[in-house]
């Protein structure tokens, strides 16, 4: 898509309101000047009193005579060489017209009507100055037997040059225009420094500042001060709240270590057992939330992680804990290299198969490497989700069951974690229905490529 800038948009705005001045301009003299009846069409009972008062008038004086009715855009001579008045073959239809027009006017007498080359007042330019004349040659054979020629012309005005007036000062204002282009993109400079600097926000670190524009508008100076202040406030805020949920963290840990111990002093075996799990459960649901925030704060690391192992670990301690998994790989997908977090990846692949075995009893794990992703699928063989609701099943705190009850489910937060993670690691994830029923999970991950 054609991306147009602030200092191209002014500057077509600019060009299109002198575009359509200089249209108007031309339009008014054209209706003012050049009508018919007047320079380029003489009328016709103009013509023909020119013509009537040549007959009249003496030889001796029809040179005086020719002098005062003729003008730049209307000369006429006597020409008395007899000159043939047939039409010219191929005449226009408005010669053809004029023709009869000028002839019902003079009656008994020839006329014709020609285009003519008309002489140009341009010394330097001269056939500049015919293509903007419109030239007509007029032919009346008088009843003397010599014939009136007419060469009629309109001319846009002109300078000593042969060039139309006006050119000069729009070149003047073609090249202010662009110095104006110029200046206008100087101006709007800083404002593409500025988007540039939004989309590499990162408030896991100090962000470095906005350069002030001191030679910039007074407006823009002031939407780079306000963004260096509003960039300032939201890593301080950032980093407030991940000292926050830190120190949070820290302390239901200790809490639930604590609450584990007495838990084991329970003498009844099956609620001991449901007491454990809520325990796990929490303590689950606020990994998940610090995961969360560390995504959020840009503060996952970065290392070289074996994909197919991560698989393999989760899949075998949901075996061990009496899970129903099984796994799939591909020869192509072993030893792919996945870069990022490794605490990350894993939480990705045992919050999949845990949903798969918390709501479909069953995962099918399988992985495959298609292109530069390694494709991770999780197929259960639960009622599966409704195609309406699968976009919301990414949100946090969002359930197919709507009740807080926690006997029937989590809290709503495993594939919104699954989704952030993912998103850290430019990664994918998409739901559908899985071949045999229930839902599938699809996750797709970029391979490291070494160089």
């Amino acid at each position: 898509m054609l991306r147009i800038t602030l200092a191209t948009r002014l500057a077509l705005i600019a060009i299109v309101a002198l575009f359509a001045i200089s249209l108007l301009i031309t339009t008014a003299f054209y209706l003012t000047s050049v009508r018919e009846g007047e320079f380029a069409r003489p009328s016709p009972l103009r013509l023909s009193a020119i013509a009537e008062l040549i007959e009249r008038s003496a030889p001796d004086k029809r040179r005086l005579i020719l002098q005062a009715v003729s003008s730049p855009q209307f000369a006429v001579r006597l020409d008395a060489s007899g000159a043939t008045l047939d039409p010219q073959p191929g005449s226009q239809d408005t010669h053809v017209r004029l023709r009869e027009l000028y002839a019902n006017a003079l009656p008994g007498r020839d006329v014709s009507v020609a285009p003519a080359p008309a002489a140009s007042n341009g010394r330097r330019f001269p056939r500049l100055g015919r293509v903007i004349s419109n030239a007509v040659e007029l032919r009346v054979g008088l009843r003397t037997g010599e014939t009136l020629v007419v060469d009629a012309s309109t001319r846009l005005p002109v300078t000593r040059l042969g060039l139309p007036v006006g050119l000069g000062a729009g070149l003047i204002g073609t090249i202010i225009g662009l110095i104006a282009l110029l200046i206008m993109q100087r101006e709007t400079r800083p404002l593409a420094r500025l988007a540039a600097a939004v989309d590499r926000v990162d408030l896991s670190a100090d962000p470095p500042s906005l350069p002030e524009a001191r030679r910039s508008a007074p407006e823009i100076r002031a939407v780079i001060a306000a963004f260096n202040r509003l960039q300032a406030r939201l890593g301080e805020m950032m980093r407030a709240r991940m000292t926050l949920v830190g120190g949070i963290a820290h302390d239901v840990r200790t809490f639930a270590t604590r609450l584990r111990l007495r838990v084991d002093k329970i003498p009844d075996a099956a609620e001991q057992q449901r007491a454990i799990a809520d325990i796990d459960d929490m303590i689950r649901l606020l990994d998940d939330a610090l995961l969360s925030s560390r995504v959020g704060a840009g503060q996952l690391s970065q290392e070289m992680v074996e994909f197919e192992a991560v698989v393999i670990a989760e899949a075998d301690d949901r075996r061990a804990q009496g899970g129903r998994v099984d796994v799939a790989i591909d020869d192509a997908a072993k030893g792919a290299i996945v870069l990022g977090d490794r605490l990350a990846l894993r939480r990705i692949v045992a919050n999949i198969i845990d949903n798969a075995l918390k709501y479909g009893h069953v995962a099918h794990v399988r992985m495959k490497l298609d292109q530069a992703s390694a494709i991770l699928t999780v197929d259960d063989e639960g009622p599966g989700i409704p195609a309406d609701r699968r976009q919301a099943m990414l949100e946090p705190f969002n359930r197919l069951e709507t009740s807080r009850n926690r006997a029937t489910g989590g809290a709503g937060l495993g594939l919104a974690v699954v989704r952030s993670l993912m998103e850290a690691h430019d990664g994918t994830i998409e739901m559908a229905d899985a071949p045999d029923g229930g839902t599938r999970v699809r996750v797709a991950l970029p391979v490291f490529l070494p160089t």
